[in-house]
């Protein structure tokens, strides 16, 4: 979280937030890095307590996030359960000291746990089973229509992080412009009900549990209007990169091979594939590494990132001024 948002976030205002909610003030603090998220309990059952900095998010597009998830919710896809606060509200503001504001939300914490990807779990039959529900929510988001009186989700191309002269580095005309050349091929790709809908966007192993039978999917924030085929590129992505040092090409391209075929598998299961996916999914992870590499120069001064994040960062920015996707496919 920015450091400006951070001196903000205090005791008293979470205490104000549990109280709308009716919740117990023990929490356990899950994350903070575009959201706050704690797990918190009311009459000893666990929820998800999330608050966004009006920095981050809007009301109106908080209110947006959670009628898409009661969608999916309401057609059997494994979503949490989104929860009113004691004013019957969806989304909770409260004033922070700057005068900025403070969004708060609950949700049901799913089932399951983490799956690392170093655990044994890893495999082509979770791998599956992801593909499967990102297939389901790929087949509800078509008969999705925003309820009345909520404001239509923001489209792919509306994300700040796509200003990307604002944060990339200064000077850095070559990395501009072939992420420039990205984000435009991608513009230029072909719209249908088939092909291009309201997706989760970053259905990483981070954004799910798995209880052994099924998975369930979380963290909704970056939902918005984009191609399907995102959606099966950023699990391919983050599987690649958070397991496989970049130095091993050989190796990330056997794993991508075997991870796409079984998730691939598993999505034909429960929506047909879009139109050209296996000739896009290149485009989109590079259109992840540019945004990746906008999102971490936002979100983490240089006197923050370790050893490690610099270099992942080094990694990204050479891939962007290669114009190479993390893996070839196809």
């Amino acid at each position: 979280m920015e450091k400006v948002v951070d001196v903000l976030m205090n005791q008293d205002l979470l205490n104000e937030f549990l109280m709308l909610f009716e919740l117990e003030k023990e929490v356990k603090k899950l994350g903070d890095f575009e959201n706050y998220v704690f797990e918190v309990q009311k009459k000893s059952e666990q929820y998800i307590l999330r608050l966004t900095h009006s920095s981050h998010r809007n009301r109106e597009e908080i209110l947006s996030e959670m009628d898409w998830m009661r969608h999916l919710h309401n057609h059997g896809v494994s979503v949490p359960e989104v929860f009113r606060s004691r004013n019957g509200l969806f989304v909770e503001e409260i004033t922070a000291e700057d005068g900025t504001s403070f969004y708060g939300c609950m949700y049901a914490k799913v089932p399951g746990v983490p799956v690392s990807v170093r655990s044994e779990q890893f495999t082509p039959q979770l791998f599956k089973l992801w593909g499967e529900i990102t297939a389901k929510m790929h087949a509800a988001t078509k008969s999705y229509s925003p309820s009345k009186g909520i404001k239509r989700r923001s489209e792919w191309d509306e994300d700040e992080v796509l200003n990307i002269e604002k944060y990339f580095p200064a000077g850095e005309v070559e990395l501009v412009a072939n992420a420039r050349r990205v984000i435009d091929a991608i513009s230029a790709l072909p719209k249908n009900q088939d092909n291009y809908g309201i997706i989760h966007t970053d259905i990483h192993s981070g954004n799910f549990f798995y209880d052994g039978t099924k998975i369930h999917v979380f963290d909704f924030d970056d939902a918005c209007y984009h191609w399907f085929t995102s959606d099966i590129a950023i699990p391919l992505y983050y599987s690649i990169i958070y397991q496989i040092p970049a130095s091993k090409e050989r190796e990330r391209q056997q794993f991508g091979e075997l991870f796409l075929n079984a998730f691939i598998e598993g999505y034909q299961k429960e929506n047909s594939l879009p139109e050209g996916w296996k000739q896009q999914v290149p485009l989109f992870l590079m259109l992840r590494d540019v945004v990746l590499y906008a999102v971490l120069h936002k979100k983490i001064a240089p006197e923050d990132r370790d050893e490690k994040l610099v270099e992942m960062m080094k990694e990204i920015e050479d891939r962007i001024r290669c114009l190479k996707p993390i893996v070839n496919v196809g």
